[in-house]
């Protein structure tokens, strides 16, 4: 396998009914390798029910792949009959070597389905042209549309790649925030308050082509409410990026942020 394949995902599946999904990795918040970026911060949910089962099924396809283990008797047991009250969810799991563009289109598709609001959350912003049209295409339309990243990033060059897409993104009506309280890391969309996809993928070509990657979407207003509050506090600690503060910036720093985006198949 190729050294710049990752296996990205994080996973955590308890007594087959009970799972974890988020950004969080088996790291202190401090990570005091990158102290000055610190803290890391980050948004885990926890699930129970047959999406735990889902959940299991993606970590024991990654283990058995490079473990000479069979792990189908852990997959085989039957599942509880869920109870009532549930939220509808489904794991999303992508790789190079499976359709690895399920996770892009998924992010277009919610996307394109907002009418009132849509608001996103990541560290690393490298699209594609279609990822970054179909955002600009979602304000264009007058969705209620906002993004919010990390002020400070600890990859500078993903950072100055980020900001080249700033003033496109801005012209078409995208409202933009950058994180103060640390390298806010969390991956999330919340749709119209109904819908949230939350995860490991961020919003980047590494994430869509290269890493291994696991998302739990689901619908749920309650739940939905939960995401967008935490959301809403990402914003509450972070400062608007305007359009006349994009176009103030040295032409020396805008053809250095687009020269770096030219690499944006590489980051």
């Amino acid at each position: 396998m190729s050294i710049n394949l990752r296996n990205h995902r994080k996973i955590v599946v308890i007594d087959d009914r009970i799972t974890y999904c988020g950004s969080q990795n088996c790291a202190d918040p401090e990570f005091l390798v990158k102290a000055k970026f610190a803290p890391w911060v980050d948004t885990v949910m926890r699930f129970e029910g047959p999406i735990a089962r889902q959940n299991q099924f993606l970590f024991a396809s990654d283990w058995m792949t490079y473990v000479d283990e069979n792990l189908d008797h852990i997959l085989c047991k039957p599942l509880p009959l869920p109870g009532t009250g549930g939220v509808t969810a489904q794991v999303v799991g992508t790789g190079p070597t499976v359709r690895y563009s399920a996770m892009p289109e998924m992010f277009e598709t919610l996307l394109f389905a907002a009418r009132r609001e849509v608001v996103v959350t990541t560290p690393y912003y490298v699209p594609d042209e279609s990822l970054q049209n179909a955002l600009c295409t979602t304000a264009y339309r007058g969705v209620d549309t906002t993004i919010v990243f990390p002020a400070r990033n600890d990859s500078w060059i993903v950072g100055a790649a980020s900001r080249s897409y700033y003033a496109d993104l801005l012209a078409a009506g995208v409202r933009i925030y950058e994180y103060e309280g640390g390298l806010l890391h969390t991956k999330s969309l919340t749709l119209d308050g109904e819908v949230t996809l939350i995860g490991s993928a961020n919003l980047d070509r590494r994430s869509f082509e290269l890493n291994y990657e696991n998302n739990i979407l689901f619908y749920d207003n309650a739940l939905t409410g939960l995401m967008r509050k935490r959301q809403q506090d990402y914003i509450a600690r972070s400062h608007p990026v305007s359009q006349e503060e994009v176009a103030a910036w040295p032409m020396s720093r805008r053809l250095w942020n687009n020269l770096i985006a030219t690499l944006g198949p590489v980051l």
